[in-house]
């Protein structure tokens, strides 16, 4: 169950007006994914899939962190881009 805080975080991202960046994108859903669900649980997606490689990479680069612990630099991060974004 992910915290009101989260949420708020989550939604300013999903509202931004200008683009982040495909690495600020991809380690928000890293973290995203491993707050929400836990380890990557699905196998990689095939070889000409090249967006759903990289998601599933940066979930994978996120594995082992807890769910708490993934939540709060999520959060952290996701002000850290609104803040460079706006």
């Amino acid at each position: 169950m992910v915290s009101a805080e989260f949420q708020a975080a989550a939604d300013k991202v999903n509202n931004l007006t200008s683009k982040p960046t495909d690495e600020q994108l991809l380690k928000l859903y890293g973290l995203f994914k491993q707050a929400n669900v836990g380890d990557v649980n699905t196998s990689r997606p095939g070889m000409m899939d090249f967006k759903g490689k990289a998601k599933w990479d940066a979930w994978k680069s996120e594995e082992g962190k807890s769910q708490e612990a993934a939540e709060a630099e999520y959060i952290a991060y996701a002000e850290e881009v609104v803040a460079s974004v706006a």
